[in-house]
């Protein structure tokens, strides 16, 4: 006669999660640049939020402004001592963004070296970005 006893069914590991990626990196310049915005700061800020808005010849455009608090929706980016908060709805466009800062004889300006930029306006002021693949 066989045995009609069910296996004892081995217990299936779960697979560790991926480590999530950092949404940008800083230069060092941008660091130091963003330390001395929080430093003459008129109110308390926590960092600075970066978004996308759309608008511009080619299509979109970043933002940045002062960051008064952490939204719970906010991707949140330290690097080089200083925290970026980042708009949930750009980070797919950001993914991958080095944020530098340059000084030269006619600007002072945040630049963004996006791998996820197709292309930009002749003037510089919008950009046109795709999302990156995950």
């Amino acid at each position: 006669m066989t045995d009609m006893t069910p296996a004892t069914p081995t217990p299936v590991s779960k697979p560790k999660p991926r480590p999530r990626p950092q949404v940008m990196k800083l230069t060092d310049a941008a660091a130091q640049r963003i330390t001395e915005l929080t430093k003459r700061a008129d109110s308390e800020i926590v960092g600075l939020r970066v978004g996308i808005k759309n608008g511009g010849c080619a299509g979109q455009s970043y933002t940045v402004e002062y960051a008064h608090e952490v939204r719970p929706t906010d991707e949140v980016v330290e690097d080089k001592g200083v925290k970026i908060l980042i708009d949930p709805k750009a980070v797919l466009f950001l993914l991958g963004t080095e944020m530098d800062y340059k000084v030269d004889r006619m600007s002072a300006q945040f630049i963004f070296n996006n791998p996820n930029q197709v292309g930009a306006c002749g003037c510089g002021e919008s950009v046109q970005l795709t999302a990156a693949k995950v």
